[in-house]
């Protein structure tokens, strides 16, 4: 062989050795990149969120609104909410309005746990007086208008108050709202 040759081998070499260490680290990067997606990086985001249900003859019956929805591709429940309204409409009372610091919607949207303090207001009318409930961490059954929490509960209705641990509540006709636990109540007669 000749001197040529040798050194013709070695560049080769050197340079296909050079390929191998770049092709190497090019796919870690790709493999780095992926495990990026797939990691808790949202796979889709939306500013001004809003999700409408529908009842049997196209009322609307129920509407989730937020500030920001985020989808993390990896996560078992679907779609995280900053700031959501939950709002339940009924056909002879004023709606249910619940607000609330965070949410998280399950995948098939059944489930809306409501995180943080949550506020539920009823608007008054000539016949209902005005209703606030002031808890947290309400896991709240939108196909069924239905909300429960084994937290504190306060309820305030003009100048009763009615506080407890845990809560029960059906948004929809009947209205139904049950404080399960040390129930305490203030109430003024006039």
């Amino acid at each position: 062989m000749t001197h040529f040759s040798e050194k013709f081998i070695y560049i080769f070499l050197t340079g296909l050795a050079l390929l191998s260490w770049w092709l190497t680290q090019y796919t870690g990067l790709i493999q780095a990149e992926k495990e990026k997606v797939n990691g808790t990086y949202p796979d889709y985001f939306s500013k001004s969120y809003t999700k409408w249900e529908m009842d049997e003859t196209g009322q609307v019956k129920s509407t989730l609104t937020a500030e920001e929805m985020t989808h993390y591709a990896t996560d078992d429940w679907a779609t995280h909410t900053k700031k959501p309204v939950m709002t339940f409409n009924n056909e002879k009372t004023p709606p249910w309005v619940v607000i609330a610091e965070t949410g998280v919607l399950s995948k098939d949207g059944k489930k809306l746990q409501l995180n943080g303090k949550v506020t539920v207001n009823r608007a008054n009318t000539q016949d209902l007086k005005q209703l606030t409930i002031n808890t947290s961490n309400l896991m709240v059954t939108p196909e069924t208008s239905y909300a429960e929490t084994n937290a504190w509960a306060e309820l305030i209705s003009a100048s009763n108050v009615t506080t407890g641990t845990g809560m029960k509540m059906t948004f929809k006709e009947p209205i139904h709202v049950e404080l399960l636990s040390k129930v305490k109540g203030k109430y003024e007669t006039k």
